[in-house]
């Protein structure tokens, strides 16, 4: 499988010079394709079947500022909030994906200055926080929702077995997730 990321990190330069693996779209790449890797080889997890035969994946990754996410999360969810990620999906429901050799799955927005208040917060690096963080927007991207607690764990569970996969930043147990995202 070829993926096409179309990458934005210019919000990684700005925090304190926080940027070097974290600022390589090729760091990025590399996790994101072994995810989606995981995700279509597991039968047994949700995942659109256009994604398990897809030749190309192409979705979009930008690092962004707490004013940034704000404005798009007033926009987009009609939430005057900052939030820590966005998933903006291009195609919503299993019904909606195409069998085509080219999946467009969306866009993931992250704020920068959020995940390193978190990763403050749950004593860990700002490179995990920003992994848990591009996971679960990735599960949203692929149909992934957590309305409910029996939902949010089982994605929850899902991040934590992508995030085993990477071998770039250990994990560190599941921790809890604003339900609201």
């Amino acid at each position: 499988m070829e993926l096409d990321l179309a990458f934005d990190a210019q919000a990684l330069t700005l925090n304190d010079g926080a940027s070097g693996e974290l600022g390589d779209e090729r760091f990025w790449a590399r996790d994101l394709r072994l995810w989606i890797e995981t995700m279509r080889e597991d039968r047994s997890s949700h995942c659109p079947s256009s994604l398990r035969t897809a030749d190309e994946v192409s979705l979009g990754l930008r690092f962004t500022d707490d004013a940034t996410i704000r404005e798009l999360n007033g926009v987009w969810r009609q939430r005057d909030e900052v939030t820590d990620v966005l998933s903006f999906a291009n195609l919503d429901g299993e019904s909606n994906w195409p069998d085509a050799g080219s999946v467009e799955l969306g866009d993931i927005v992250i704020s920068v200055e959020t995940a390193c208040r978190q990763a403050a917060e749950h004593h860990h690096s700002l490179g995990h926080e920003l992994r848990w963080l591009v996971s679960h927007g990735l599960l949203h991207l692929l149909g992934w929702d957590h309305p409910d607690d029996t939902s949010l764990q089982a994605m929850l569970s899902q991040q934590e077995r992508l995030l085993e996969n990477g071998g770039s930043v250990q994990s560190h147990g599941v921790r809890t997730v604003d339900a609201d995202l």
